[in-house]
């Protein structure tokens, strides 16, 4: 599958649950390890859970491969490897401190 077809699986995902808050990075400029990162916000532990099951669950049904899964432990953040895509969910006071999108959007400034 396209990178943004898997793009599109996946918002469809976690509009499903009401992530919120989704923002998608085209990263392509800055590494060749993939080409999207999509950022997207829930306000628990339960839903942070539930919307990475959800994302992959929509991704094996497309044909995809989860390669890996990260932080389920906890539920404040998980991160989804899709291969060409990366999903990072996370509890909004968890996003606010790490603030991923800021690294990413900053360096793709100077490229």
């Amino acid at each position: 599958m396209k990178a943004d077809t898997l793009v599109k699986t996946t918002i469809a995902a976690l509009e499903d649950i009401k992530a919120y808050d989704i923002e998608i990075l085209n990263v392509t400029k800055i590494t060749s390890l993939f080409d999207y990162m999509i950022i997207a916000s829930a306000d628990s532990t339960r839903q942070v859970k539930a919307l990475a099951n959800n994302v992959q669950e929509k991704a094996k049904a497309a044909n995809e491969t989860v390669y890996s899964v990260e932080g389920e432990q906890s539920g404040e953040w998980i991160l989804v490897d899709l291969g060409n895509v990366i999903v990072h969910i996370m509890q909004p006071a968890t996003r606010q401190y790490y603030n991923i999108k800021a690294l990413w959007t900053d360096q793709s400034k100077d490229n």
